[in-house]
């Protein structure tokens, strides 16, 4: 069966933001839709689609779905990362965006955090020491240097830490799809590698 039960639903039962969602009538009717049509077709028999649909009589939310299918239905085109549970490759690199932000706000914070109290202890040290102060050598300058080059590798690498943090999310999704599935397999076989 290549017809995706999901197109005719409101949300995707597949992204982790939809899965604590309650299960509608709607939702119910297309994994039943789907179960039935595999037991027609031959491809479980009575007692496994009877277990299924005790199972989908007693779901509750949107996750709970997707496992009674998900070896019936191959994933449209486009929603690989949704199966995986890693969301629309847009959530995905939405959330990667978002974890670039927050480490290149963390850089800026550590450079100027660092250089401020360097340049503070300089400015009070060399006054209240009873020695003059010297501003022709400003030390926190290598201070300020050193957290300088972190932070201007984050800014000149951001599309590599995009990429590296939407590769982490799908890796990660696809451990936990894998979890999900049982031991002995891997990952579902129209899952890309």
């Amino acid at each position: 069966m290549s017809q995706d039960p999901w197109a005719g639903l409101p949300v995707d039962p597949y992204l982790p933001e939809h899965a604590h969602l309650r299960a509608g009538d709607r939702d119910r009717d297309a994994v039943a839709q789907v179960l039935a049509q595999a037991y027609a077709e031959g491809r479980m028999d009575r007692d496994e689609l009877d277990l299924r649909a005790e199972a989908l009589a007693g779901a509750r939310t949107l996750g709970e779905l997707p496992p009674l299918v998900g070896d019936l239905v191959a994933p449209s085109a486009g929603t690989g990362l949704a199966r995986t549970g890693a969301g629309s490759p847009d959530t995905v690199r939405a959330r990667a965006l978002e974890k670039y932000e927050h480490e290149r706000r963390r850089a800026w914070w550590s450079m100027l955090t660092a250089t401020l109290i360097c340049t503070v202890i300089w400015v009070v040290g060399g006054m209240g020491s009873g020695w003059s102060f010297d501003p022709a050598f400003p030390w926190p300058l290598f201070v300020l240097l050193g957290t300088g080059l972190n932070y201007g590798r984050t800014v000149f690498d951001r599309e590599d830490m995009v990429a590296e943090e939407v590769r982490r999310l799908e890796r990660k999704a696809r451990r936990r799809e894998a979890r999900k599935l049982g031991p002995g397999r891997e990952q579902r076989p129209d899952e890309d590698a």
